[in-house]
């Protein structure tokens, strides 16, 4: 093999891949937890999945129903109260205390609060080397997933589609409406490489 040949693939198979974190931010229905999947399958290293709904699943019954939590209205529109919200502080510190003790970690979330959430994840992981990914999917296309997957408000999806990306800023956005969830993966672990 020509000693060129030889540096490239030593350069393709070298990569350190310095990220820590990579932020999925999307609405319901988009795709993220897929992808989160996908991207545990494609990278040479361990990484560990989060979501906001594992989150929301862990509080008591009595959180999931009041203004202090967090209440699923008919319509599909989610609102926050100051209890979640105080939770949900305390458990974007502990996804980066798990980041700083070595662990990599893929966040799911829902930036309800668009440029405001951003900036909260932003000041919790300040320090560590973030990738920041939108994952836009068409509305209807995500409403149709919602339908489909049976566990979610209906219009918890169109609602969310654009409001969760109003004023955030990405390193990279894909596209899940006509993309499968694998080839968005690779898109994003080639930018971290």
């Amino acid at each position: 093999m020509p000693s060129g040949d030889v540096a490239r693939l030593e350069r393709f198979y070298c990569v350190v891949v310095t990220t820590q974190v990579i932020v999925l931010n999307g609405g319901s229905s988009s795709g993220k937890s897929g992808i989160a999947r996908c991207l545990q399958a494609l990278l040479p290293d361990p990484w560990l999945a989060i979501g906001v709904d594992t989150l929301i699943d862990t509080m008591p019954a009595s959180m999931q129903s009041t203004e202090a939590g967090i209440e699923f209205a008919p319509d599909g529109r989610v609102s926050v109260g100051p209890a979640f919200g105080a939770l949900q502080a305390a458990w974007r510190e502990g996804v980066a205390a798990m980041v700083r003790a070595g662990a990599p970690v893929i966040v799911d979330d829902v930036f309800l609060g668009g440029t405001a959430s951003q900036q909260q994840w932003r000041e919790t992981l300040a320090g560590l080397d973030v990738l920041w990914v939108g994952v836009r999917c068409e509305s209807a296309v995500a409403a149709g997933r919602e339908i489909a997957r049976g566990d979610r408000v209906q219009g918890m999806a169109a609602s969310q589609a654009e409001l969760a990306h109003q004023g955030v800023v990405y390193d990279l956005v894909v596209d899940t409406t006509h993309t499968e969830a694998l080839v968005c993966a690779r898109a994003i672990a080639a930018r971290l490489g």
